[in-house]
């Protein structure tokens, strides 16, 4: 049980600075002014009402999307504090909404444990808001106070008696900030809410989006097996190789860990780690460890058992292998790596999360040696393919295109040793292969032709996708390694552009291309080096002038500006080779005249479902996708 306060009054709030120039940087506080930013808000206003939760004074949070697409957040928990704060001689709401860095976060006191530790969440979305609106339930009485753009549009005022406590608060993002569109992403918020309530078990979190009163949406998520269920949910299409979901936890110098892992007959493996409900995509030291003791738990059981070979040991890699596991930690006082709450610091807690994962562990190996029998037959079967693999691994390490003849004449490397400006395209086919070799600029693209079909990692062990010339090709290109040895650091270019045909093979590449990049070089579409290339689909001449259409609705603008006594010459390109080295350049390649997609990954729980569904061995999930997304087809080609 976590360790609750008593007392939570306005003298709780601590001021650390004024609220200064949010309207005029948002992006210092929020990332960006797009959607990124844009769902960023709800995200601090939630967590908010989280940290209550965690603190034990709330188990309900309803999040309602309203018609005006401003966002309502109510909690039952203690509601902020109401009395004139000491040091502004103005009420502590007002100081929570007008003053960075003014919260009940920074004393120790009033919450134990929280996600929102800067203190500024509030006050920027006070700022980065048309209007906002909070209402406090507190002390048997009921308050209310406004704001426009950050600035009070009255005193807080009592407006009667209530038996409840909470908060409630309601803003409406500035169309002055958010210029790119403030409409909130209804799938976005729903596997976020989902998520919250997944970490925080008999947490109920309603979620209603009223913007179409035709079609009313609204969700409720509480789950009583918390993070057990989540790994369940996670795993809803795969199949383990043991029944149960191994669960441990404990709590140690007021550091909380709590861990659920199951094993699976997939290849990869899927570790997600949180603090203070903060996913953590690039891992910490509560990450760190739980794989330090799972390799070591794991090869002293091997042993103990005597399911080894000669020689025979785990490598890190080996017992992940398949495994889908959540950590999630709680910390009074957490420490991040760099400017984002991406990777956790705090060195105590690698030695907590190991000691108390390592007697859990140990203990259920012992108690239930069929499963663990099951789980030591798995990594050996992953650790035998590993050394098969050695030298096909060996070859991915590039020193130079020379190195290997068949490598050197694929590979049309550009001249430019600097990777922010190195631009790599993964072509298909020979035929695109040679234009796009001719059209470029050899300065700073390079060229990669892919001769056969990429493999589907998704269905392939190691050793098998390092057998794969057309990887290995990939990989030596990128200079990045692969495995426990990727560095995304040695990336050779900024830019990898999948270039494709606009048609279902071309499709089908494009998909087993990321399904790699996904599985075996995640940090490099995190870090935006993915891209997607636009080929056109349409060539139109007429009047001695040609035009590109990229799309059949384009094409039909195209055609209506022409009258009817001129009859435009087209051509449908049904794959790159057709284009002409100067027609690939100047729709496809050239800089200034192209368009890329960039390849973003901003919920990678909910990717690593769609590539399981989409590249898996379980057709019936697939099956059902595309029986519930084929009426939003529009174009297929056959």
């Amino acid at each position: 049980m976590k360790e609750q306060t008593t007392a939570y009054s306005g003298s709780d709030i601590q001021i650390l600075e004024g609220l200064e120039a949010v309207r005029k940087r948002p992006g210092m506080y929020i990332g960006s002014t797009g959607p990124r930013g844009l769902h960023h808000l709800v995200w601090e206003i939630v967590d908010n009402a989280i940290d209550e939760a965690l603190a034990g004074y709330c188990d309900h949070i309803e999040i309602e999307l309203l018609s005006d697409n401003a966002v309502r957040v109510t909690d039952n928990g203690r509601g902020i504090p109401v009395e004139i704060h000491p040091k502004t001689g103005e009420s502590a709401v007002e100081a929570v909404f007008t003053i960075l860095h003014a919260g009940g976060k920074f004393g120790g006191s009033p919450y134990k444990v929280s996600g929102g530790l800067h203190g500024v969440g509030a006050s920027v979305v006070n700022a980065l808001s048309e209007h906002l609106i909070v209402e406090i339930k507190k002390d048997g009485k009921q308050y209310i106070q406004e704001y426009s753009r950050g600035a009070r549009l009255y005193p807080l005022k009592e407006t009667g008696k209530t038996a409840e406590s909470g908060t409630r608060i309601t803003f409406k993002p500035d169309p002055e900030i958010f210029t790119e569109n403030t409409d909130f992403e209804y799938e976005t918020l729903r596997n976020r809410f989902q998520q919250c309530a997944f970490l925080n078990k008999n947490l109920k979190i309603s979620f209603t989006d009223n913007r179409n009163p035709d079609n009313i949406k609204a969700f409720t998520y509480c789950y009583e097996g918390g993070i057990k269920e989540y790994v369940s949910y996670l795993n809803k299409k795969k199949t383990p190789i043991h029944n149960d979901i191994i669960y441990i936890s404990g709590i140690i110098d007021k550091i909380e860990i709590e861990m659920a892992l199951q094993y699976t007959e997939e290849y990869t493996n899927n570790i997600y780690s949180f603090i203070n409900n903060i996913y953590t995509p690039e891992g910490g030291t509560h990450e760190e460890g739980f794989r330090n003791a799972l390799t070591r738990i794991l090869n002293n059981y091997g042993k103990d058992i005597n399911m080894f070979r000669k020689d025979e040991s785990f490598c890190g890699e080996d017992v992940r292998e398949g495994l889908t596991a959540i950590i999630n930690c709680r910390h009074p006082n957490p420490q991040f790596d760099g400017q984002t709450k991406a990777k956790l610091g705090n060195t105590e807690v690698r030695r907590i999360t190991s000691q108390i994962f390592s007697e859990g562990m140990e203990t259920y190996l012992k108690e239930n040696p069929a499963s663990a029998k099951n789980i030591i037959e798995k990594t050996l079967m992953a650790s035998r393919a590993r050394v098969a693999a050695k030298k096909a691994r060996e070859a991915t390490r590039r020193k130079s295109p020379f190195d290997s003849l068949g490598f050197a004449s694929k590979l049309a490397d550009c001249r430019c040793k600097d990777p922010t400006r190195s631009e790599l395209f993964i072509v298909e086919g020979e035929s695109a292969g040679g234009s796009a070799r001719l059209g470029r600029n050899s300065e700073f693209q390079a060229i990669l032709p892919l001769r056969g079909k990429v493999l589907n990692v998704e269905r392939a062990r190691i050793d098998k996708v390092l057998g794969n010339k057309e990887i290995i090709s990939m990989i030596q290109a990128l200079g990045t390694g692969i495995g426990d040895e990727f560095n995304v650091d040695q990336t050779r270019y900024w830019k990898i552009v999948i270039m494709t045909d606009a048609d279902v093979d071309g499709a089908h590449i494009r998909t087993l291309l990321l399904t790699f990049f996904y599985r075996y070089m995640r940090p490099l579409i995190e870090r935006g080096y993915i891209y997607i290339a636009q080929p056109p689909l349409y060539k139109v001449v007429a009047n001695r002038k040609t035009t590109y259409a990229y799309s059949d609705q384009e094409l039909q603008k195209i055609l209506e500006i022409y009258p009817k006594t001129i009859k435009p010459t087209l051509q449908r390109y049904k794959g790159l080779g057709e284009m002409n080295p100067d027609q690939l350049w100047e729709t496809t390649m050239d800089p200034q005249a192209r368009t890329l997609l960039q390849v973003n990954l901003d919920d990678a729980i909910e990717a690593d479902a769609v590539f399981s569904m989409l590249m898996g061995d379980d057709v019936n999930p697939r099956r059902e996708f595309i029986e519930e997304n084929a009426v939003f087809v529009e174009n297929l080609d056959i």
